[in-house]
């Protein structure tokens, strides 16, 4: 029965108040062993490979259609993998693999451990706001982002422009899921309006995740902010692959 609740049984929908997101480019032999079968890297030059750092201001998060009074405000840092999905229809899809969930609502933390395979732990978030700069701080990652309208792309980046840059900012159409005891893959649709990524110049980032999963050289490849996105996610979707 707790198998079954963690596979995403209602759809939900949410606010994006503000997404900061960071994607840095790895050797894609280095990301290719943290993913389970089915899943492929969803590369580029068939040289990198990429890891993505949301850090996203959430508001009402609730079952899709529940009134807004019952949401759930929360600050959340996701860290995944871009991948892709051959599904039993022959199509191929293009998504993201969770490594990771931290908020800093204990509440959020229980519910998405319980309706989700995402790994969620608790931190503490700080953050403060002027008109050109952006810092959030918690327990465990350090970033200050000035806004630049016309920021150049990170000098570390495998990308010839902001154009090509943006098919790896996020969020991607599908989030995956892998039950490898049951041979099952969740998918979770997701549906944006408005997603408009502004490119930003980041002073200074440190993610101790990073660490943890034992990245030789991440590069930074591009940094994007989104401000105030309606979005929500279908009910999640099982496949059993043989």
């Amino acid at each position: 029965m707790l198998s079954t609740l963690k596979n995403h049984p209602f759809p939900v929908e949410a606010y994006f108040k503000s997404s900061v997101v960071l994607t840095f480019a790895v050797p894609k032999e280095e990301l290719q062993s943290m993913l389970p079968h089915p899943l492929v890297l969803d590369t580029y030059d068939d040289k990198w490979g990429f890891v993505a750092v949301a850090m996203v201001e959430t508001k009402d998060l609730r079952p899709k259609g529940f009134p807004q009074w019952m949401g759930t405000d929360f600050f959340l840092v996701g860290y995944r993998i871009f991948v892709r999905y051959t599904n039993m229809e022959g199509k191929n899809l293009r998504g993201l693999y969770i490594l990771q969930s931290e908020t800093d609502k204990r509440s959020m933390k229980l519910l998405g451990s319980l309706f989700t395979h995402y790994k969620y732990r608790k931190i503490k978030v700080e953050y403060a706001r002027n008109e050109t700069t952006e810092t959030i701080k918690s327990d465990n990652f350090n970033i200050e982002i000035d806004y630049k309208e016309n920021a150049a792309l990170p000098t570390t980046s495998p990308f010839p422009d902001w154009k090509t840059a943006r098919r790896f900012a996020g969020p991607l159409p599908f989030t995956f899921s892998i039950n490898k005891e049951k041979q099952q893959i969740v998918i979770v649709q997701g549906i944006r309006e408005n997603w408009i990524p502004q490119p930003i110049t980041i002073l200074d980032y440190h993610f101790y995740f990073l660490k943890t999963i034992h990245l030789e050289n991440p590069l930074l490849a591009n940094a994007f902010v989104i401000n105030n996105i309606p979005y929500h996610w279908q009910k999640g979707k099982i496949e059993t692959w043989k």
